[in-house]
């Protein structure tokens, strides 16, 4: 069987470039997906209760990228959702990220925002040179606000303290002096209106998109003929972990549905230092759902599951790089998104990464 493109995965990544390809190249193209499902991490379903789940953990796009927002504005009708979070410090629920009304509701004070910036550079510690998370946070807020919402939280999470962490893991999340209690600040915010799997199914939904779910490329590609292959999975799976396996950190969901119409406050609420989850996730927050039941979700860190997260270490990143050197020297094949990139991308920088090798290395080629 003879395709001229191939793609492994059925994430965002691959269905973007399997929608450009159809659609502007007007080519068919196969995806080769081992799930039972499309959509990746972002699938999302309906329990038994009509309440929508995502399955791997409460995914929220937001992106400053106009050109992101517009291209999945032709799938989605959204729900324009901003989001929010509460961590749960000394027996209260406090804002988080830092900000204004963190360190008011943290001490019990009525700080202005001019008060609260000079409480914070009070606190902070003079660096030189910035060189993991834990100096991160350090030079911005101190040493009390790294050890409430910061260190333990990142054992939990990472199985390492934040001294162990390139700095790129924390420098995400942004500590304010102003009173914006919203966890982003992008431009563009929202939930697809109907759900990610719906918009994935547009996504795809063209004659000339072939998927095959359930199914290891491994099993199948000997017999396949194509010009190129676009992979999205684990790059060291693609070459039989040639150089051992890579670092990821995985995650383990304890569902729960309760005979309430709500749970908590808002729709994450982190736990830094009590029980050994990391947060709690109530969905129909996300989603905007009515039903007089709610389900929430406990997550933990685990690290034998599926790979979600990359682990950014010196010593994961030169790793990487040994099968990045490899995957470099091959002409027909294409690494792109999060596990084949090895990347801690956020949702939009998959689709505008996929969005941009699809013009720069297959339409133009």
């Amino acid at each position: 069987m003879k395709f001229k493109y191939i793609i492994v995965g059925a994430g965002l990544a691959g269905l973007t470039i399997a929608n450009r390809i159809a659609n502007e190249m007007d080519e068919h193209v196969l995806i080769i997906e081992k799930r039972n499902h499309i959509g990746g991490n972002c699938y999302d379903y309906y329990n038994e209760e009509g309440i929508m789940i995502h399955k791997y953990g409460p995914h929220i796009f937001h992106t400053n990228s106009k050109k992101v927002w517009d291209y999945l504005s032709k799938f989605t009708k959204w729900n324009y959702y901003q989001h929010r979070v509460l961590s749960y410090i000394d027996g209260n629920n406090i804002p988080m990220p830092i900000s204004c009304e963190t360190i008011n509701a943290l001490y019990n004070l009525n700080l202005s925002t001019n008060e609260v910036e000079q409480y914070l550079r009070d606190k902070s510690l003079e660096i030189e040179e910035i060189k993991n998370s834990e100096d991160v946070v350090l030079s911005k807020a101190g040493n009390e606000i790294y050890e409430k919402f910061f260190k333990h939280y990142t054992k939990k999470q990472w199985d390492v303290y934040p001294n162990e962490l390139d700095k790129s893991v924390i420098s995400r999340i942004p500590v304010r002096t102003n009173r914006d209690t919203r966890y982003f600040a992008d431009k563009y915010q929202g939930m697809p209106k109907y759900g990610y799997t719906k918009m994935c199914e547009n996504m795809s939904n063209n004659p000339k998109i072939h998927i095959m779910l359930n199914t290891d490329y491994k099993d199948i590609i000997s017999d396949l003929k194509y010009d190129k292959l676009i992979y999205t999975g684990p790059i060291d799976y693609f070459f039989d972990y040639k150089y051992d396996k890579l670092k990821y950190r995985s995650l383990e969901f304890e569902l729960e549905t309760i005979d309430t119409e709500s749970y908590q406050d808002e729709s994450v609420i982190n736990y830094p230092n009590d029980y050994d989850f990391t947060r709690i996730t109530e969905y129909k927050k996300l989603t905007g759902q009515l039903n007089h039941k709610t389900t929430i979700a406990r997550e933990y860190p685990k690290w034998d599951g599926e790979p979600y997260y990359p682990v950014p270490q010196k010593e994961a990143m030169d790793q990487y790089n040994k099968y990045k050197q490899e995957a470099d020297k091959l002409d027909n094949v294409i690494f792109v998104g999060r596990l084949a990139q090895y990347k801690y991308y956020n949702i939009d920088a998959v689709v505008e990464t996929a969005l941009d090798i699809f013009e720069d290395r297959i339409k133009n080629i």
